[in-house]
């Protein structure tokens, strides 16, 4: 949880800072000025990106909503909080300080200096890297779209479009090393980041999770905590990355991914206290009719979450995973900590596998399994998320408990595809899945229940009954400040 919260007001900056320069059409600390062919090049693809924000972006009009945004890319002091009309939100290109000194920490070009330029030989690679990253950013927008409808408080309707608004500033992140670094090839790779969309049947996003229609704020929420967690642990990889334009890019994006998860965090929790508290003043679990989520539906929709978050892993033993890291492409998580070799080449470890009807252990090399490697990073971070979850639960005398899911439950991709895993790990047959599987996964009567709860609260300080207000504010604001300005058409 460390990374996921701070509160309090944003420190005054500290230590060397890189300022950002808002006098430029394209805010950044890039010295785009520098570049007249690449500043032309962006700001030709600027218009087409206010298009798809107008388009497909939040659908609930406002005036202004009380935004941070980056000044810096020091360690504190980076942001900057105001009421901003969201059209006129200064997306940017934002980089962490460059070190002259930095070395490649793993792979076959340990400690060589690190790429300024694309290698030509990862040229492909590394693209496509850029590519499927870039494209999670705009798809997670388009999914939350009409969100806003239903918000449950101002404070939570400014924290989606805050999240909203991040992500799009990842997307030009992406946008920024296409264009500078990829040619043609990248120009156009950038256009279609545009051109694709959530749940398109004919474009869709390239992963799974991100074509998955977002259909109430619970789901938000198990969104920011699951599926931005995965967002996390894939850019502290490539934060790794021997090209270091791209590491420098997506440190600076773990700085806004952290607000992204404390959404997830405490929007789970806010809504698990909320049902704790009327579970015990109408002493029964069924508190749908008292405006509340049963925990039994809380626990359906993060089996769901967990489940196709956990696929963007990919497949536990990956070819292409051990060729990006010998190759310096793409490291593992919080690599220079790790006590080895930063090579692999030599040494295995166990992995979980379906055979004959039961779960087996095989051992398999370490180069191979690196997409697993990160996994279990990523789920021993859940598990504290649950943690948490579970101590408001007990807090409030409940013995009712919500876990994670068995790491092969309901899985599209990798060793357990294929198979059926009830939540707590047996190995099912297909009738089996079949009868009970309502039972582990939101039913479209599930989906109706929840929804029907979401009914928007647009006043300073009101909060939907099924959600527990937040124990303190935005930036030092207290919790029924106006965070949010709406425009006459959505009063109406």
């Amino acid at each position: 949880m460390s990374t996921d919260a701070r509160t309090g007001p944003a420190p005054s900056p500290a230590g060397p800072l890189s300022r950002i320069d808002y006098s430029e059409r394209i805010p950044n600390n890039v010295n785009l000025a520098g570049d007249r062919r690449l500043q032309r090049a962006l700001e030709g693809w600027q218009p087409k990106f206010l298009d798809w924000w107008r388009q497909l972006g939040p659908a609930l009009p406002t005036k202004d909503v009380y935004l941070r945004t980056a000044i810096a890319v020091g360690r504190d002091g980076w942001a900057h909080f105001d009421h901003v009309p969201m059209v006129d939100y200064r997306w940017g290109i934002f980089l962490a300080e460059r070190d002259p000194d930095r070395k490649i920490a793993f792979g076959k070009h340990k400690g060589e200096p690190a790429w300024q330029e694309v290698p030509g030989e990862y040229r492909a690679e590394l693209q496509r890297l850029i590519v499927v990253q870039g494209d999670t950013e705009p798809a997670s927008v388009e999914q939350q779209r009409v969100l806003g409808n239903t918000a449950p408080s101002l404070y939570d309707l400014r924290n989606l479009f805050q999240v909203n608004v991040e992500e799009g500033r990842h997307l030009w992140a992406m946008v920024y090393l296409l264009h500078a670094y990829f040619g043609r090839e990248g120009r156009e790779e950038a256009e279609q980041l545009l051109k694709r969309n959530s749940g398109d049947l004919d474009s869709p996003r390239i992963l799974g999770a991100f074509n998955e229609q977002t259909t109430d704020w619970l789901q938000f929420f198990m969104f920011t905590y699951f599926t931005d967690r995965d967002g996390k642990y894939q850019l502290g990889t490539l934060k790794e990355s021997g090209f270091d334009p791209l590491a420098r890019t997506c440190e600076f994006m773990l700085k806004e991914e952290a607000h992204h998860m404390f959404v997830g965090t405490t929007g789970v929790q806010r809504v698990v206290e909320r049902t704790a508290e009327l579970m015990k003043e109408h002493g029964t679990d069924d508190v749908l009719p008292y405006g509340g989520i049963p925990l039994s539906i809380v626990q359906k929709y993060l089996n769901f979450q967990f489940s196709v978050s956990m696929d963007l892993f990919g497949s536990e033993q990956s070819t292409n995973a051990g060729n990006y890291y010998s190759s310096g492409l793409k490291g593992r998580w919080q690599e220079t900590r790790r006590k080895d070799d930063h090579e692999l080449l030599d040494g295995g470890r166990t992995m979980n596998a379906v055979e004959g009807g039961e779960i087996v252990q095989k051992t398999v090399p370490l180069l191979g399994a690196l997409n697993l490697d990160l996994r279990d990073e990523y789920v021993a971070d859940c598990t504290n998320g649950v943690r948490r979850w579970n101590q408001a639960l007990e807090d409030a005398g409940l013995e009712q408990r919500l876990f994670l899911p068995h790491e092969g439950f309901h899985r599209a991709v990798g060793t357990y595809a294929g198979h059926h895993l009830s939540p707590r790990g047996e190995v099912l047959d297909g009738a089996t899945w079949q009868a009970r599987e309502d039972e582990w996964l939101p039913t479209e009567a599930d989906r109706e229940a929840v929804a029907a709860l979401m009914v928007p609260h647009y006043e300073p300080g009101e909060f939907a009954g099924w959600i527990a207000p937040p124990p303190t504010g935005i930036n030092d604001q207290p919790v029924e400040f106006d965070y949010v300005h709406l425009a006459e058409e959505a009063l109406a």
